[in-house]
């Protein structure tokens, strides 16, 4: 909980920065100014990645659904059973909870905002419904997306429902 407390505070601390700076004066550098090629093109591109999850997820294809997620010990993800890191203990712990199409049911996101953090990052935050046999299951999130070798992955996910 402390973690996540400070997490939390991190993000909120650095957001309230990011958007309190005051404009740069005529001939200095915006030190704000992220340098994307298009931003819209990138969120684009981050809805793709979270779109194919949807589909992968409901259907049971968890090991599609993990394609999102950069296949590396470094991923972080942050549930209500604490703090998961590496991609295949990610992997494990959603094929340990959704064992069946019954328990992985139908998944859908609700996007309410995606923000740039620096060069090739965003966060996202959103809720997520999972319509299931098994009884219905929801929750919020926040994740983050670095581009890696040209492809949007996550890097760290924080889902609680």
């Amino acid at each position: 909980m402390k973690n996540l407390l400070i997490f939390t505070f991190s993000i909120t601390l650095y957001s309230c920065d990011f958007q309190t700076k005051p404009e740069a004066i005529e001939g200095e550098v915006n030190t704000l100014e992220i340098k994307t090629p298009n931003l819209e093109d990138d969120k684009t591109a981050i809805l793709k990645v979270m779109k194919d999850q949807e589909i992968a997820w409901s259907q049971n294809d968890l090991e599609g659904f993990m394609k999102g997620y950069i296949k590396s010990d470094s991923l972080k993800f942050f549930g209500n059973s604490g703090l998961t890191k590496g991609w295949q203990q990610t992997l494990d712990n959603y094929k340990k909870g959704y064992p069946t199409k019954d328990h992985s049911g139908t998944l859908n996101f609700e996007i309410i905002d995606i923000s740039p953090i620096e060069n090739q990052s965003y966060w996202v935050m959103g809720k997520y419904f999972l319509s299931r046999k098994v009884g219905d299951a929801n929750g919020v999130f926040l994740i983050v997306f670095k581009k890696i070798n040209n492809e949007w992955k996550i890097v760290a996910d924080m889902s609680c429902g």
